[in-house]
């Protein structure tokens, strides 16, 4: 009996010595924190500190009066974020394949908002262009300068209006070359030129200077059997009327007479009077 109590002794020591050595190692606790080593003045015990021959070799390690404190976490170092790029928007209109034309058209007539002749659509050509488009019934005014908005824009930056011969009164004048009219009064443009399209081949608007005969807010056509508005007759059965037809389809035209978009035909409806001169001069292109 007293051979297996000293064995049993001496495993209990091993076994104590065993715990105290590595009691001055970082351990996890079961909530996953790590538990702090207890310093020598707070008398641990464990192989670094010798034993207390006065105290029992079962004693447990003094617990430390307070527990430790947990370490503050750093405060991370404030960062300026960088600006974010700026995102760069499309122009509102598609580019057209007569961009330039277009633009050195409009820059010269002036009268649509600013343009850069550059080639390049921007959200100034766009809107410039839209307006010229909607203001000669372009279709569809989407701010694309294509070849439509190429021609009515360079026909009307070439008129020269110094060409009309003009009496004391009011004025009807017909660029048959540029396919333009407007309208002046004792030498001053007092409409600006608008679009046009007379007679095609076959049928080609005669030159010289007439004189309005009469007028009617709606005039019947018998060869022809169709109404046209705004009716300003200078010559047999020709005058001006409102295009009964998309005005910019240049593959057809008129039996003589000058058509004119439905705004421009109103001005000129109310402007004219019976006796008022009318010059005629140039010639259409393919008649």
């Amino acid at each position: 009996m007293v051979g297996k109590c000293s064995r049993l002794v001496a495993v209990a020591v091993v076994a104590l010595f065993g715990v105290g050595a590595c009691a001055l190692e970082s351990q996890p606790d079961q909530a996953g924190a790590d538990v702090q080593p207890v310093s020598a003045g707070q008398g641990a015990t464990g192989a670094s500190a010798s034993p207390d021959p006065a105290a029992p070799s079962t004693a447990a390690p003094t617990p430390s009066s307070s527990p430790p404190k947990a370490e503050s976490s750093p405060t991370p170092a404030t960062t300026t974020k960088p600006p974010k790029p700026k995102k760069t928007t499309k122009p509102g209109c598609p580019q057209g394949e007569s961009q330039r034309e277009v633009e050195t058209a409009l820059a010269k007539l002036g009268s649509f908002g600013e343009v850069t002749v550059d080639g390049k659509q921007s959200d100034a050509d766009c809107a410039a262009i839209k307006k010229f488009q909607q203001r000669y019934g372009i279709s569809p005014a989407a701010g694309r300068a294509g070849p439509t908005t190429a021609d009515v824009a360079l026909r009307l930056a070439a008129t020269d209006t110094s060409k009309c011969k003009t009496g004391s009164g009011t004025t009807f004048c017909v660029d048959l070359t540029h396919q333009t009219t407007w309208a002046m009064r004792g030498g001053k443009v007092v409409l600006k030129p608008t679009i046009t399209r007379t007679g095609m081949p076959g049928y080609a608007t005669p030159t010289g200077a007439y004189s309005v005969q009469n007028k009617a807010l709606k005039e019947w056509s018998n060869p022809y059997e169709v109404w046209l508005p705004y009716w300003q007759r200078f010559n047999g059965g020709i005058g001006f009327h409102e295009t009964t037809t998309y005005i910019h389809t240049k593959s057809i035209g008129s039996h003589g007479c000058v058509n004119l978009l439905p705004s421009d035909a109103r001005a000129f409806y109310d402007l004219g009077k019976v006796g008022n001169r009318v010059y005629v001069f140039g010639r259409r292109p393919g008649t």
